[in-house]
């Protein structure tokens, strides 16, 4: 069953976060099965209690794949690259 990882993202500094955590983070998800859907940095919100910014939707095999991206060290590295200038909320959605 298909899973995905939605992610929005409130950017503090959008070249920092494009030239380090941006590739990074893509080289890991192809790595572990996943697949971008949409990488947008015009989220605009039409209702609700949200701030918009970026939005980032990728598609996982299963949640299991997902969860094994998401915990490895490996992305727990990656991480790291956006600590500061970036916050976000990170959903996983099963289909």
């Amino acid at each position: 069953m298909a899973t995905y990882l939605v992610i929005t993202a409130q950017l503090h500094d959008r070249r920092k976060f494009i030239a380090g955590y941006g590739p990074a983070a893509a080289e890991l998800t192809g790595r572990f099965g996943g697949e971008y859907l949409v990488r947008a940095p015009g989220l605009s919100v039409l209702e609700g209690d949200h701030p918009g910014g970026s939005l980032v939707i990728s598609r996982w095999p299963d949640k299991a794949a997902a969860l094994a991206f998401w915990n490895s060290p490996e992305y727990a590295e990656v991480r790291k690259l956006r600590e500061g200038i970036a916050d976000c909320q990170v959903l996983l959605v099963e289909d």
